[in-house]
């Protein structure tokens, strides 16, 4: 029986990244008195769209792992979303314009999608249509 153990651990990491954020909207929510939104505060606004970038990539990389991928192709795509988000988290917390860890990690993000989005489709079509 296959499992999940691999997209587990991406997953993890991905949640612990997603509290640190959280955590960290929670205390500028206090700083400023917002008790919903951002209350007009660039900083709060900034943080909660660095917040609000949780990938789809991990359903597709459970997906694939689970159809059989080797691991070390998960641990690969899986490493490259949480570098992506993490890239992004850092370039989006320095500016609200573009920035090249943010620009990286967008770009990584999207190469695993799109790569998972491919290899999933082409084992749809290798197995068929049940």
């Amino acid at each position: 029986m296959t499992n999940l153990t691999i997209t587990a651990l991406y997953a993890s990491l991905l949640a612990i990244i997603f509290i640190a954020l959280s955590v960290n909207i929670i205390r500028l929510r206090f700083k400023h008195k917002v008790g919903i939104g951002d209350g007009g505060e660039s900083t709060l606004r900034k943080a909660v769209r660095v917040h609000g970038n949780l990938p789809l990539a991990l359903i597709l990389l459970g997906c694939y792992e689970i159809g059989g991928a080797e691991p070390n192709w998960v641990h690969i795509l899986g490493g490259g979303i949480v570098l992506g988000r993490v890239l992004h988290a850092l370039g989006l917390s320095k500016s609200a314009g573009t920035t090249m860890p943010r620009f990286i990690g967008t770009m990584s993000t999207f190469i695993v999608l799109l790569t998972l989005a491919i290899v999933n489709i082409n084992a749809f079509l290798l197995v068929g249509n049940p």
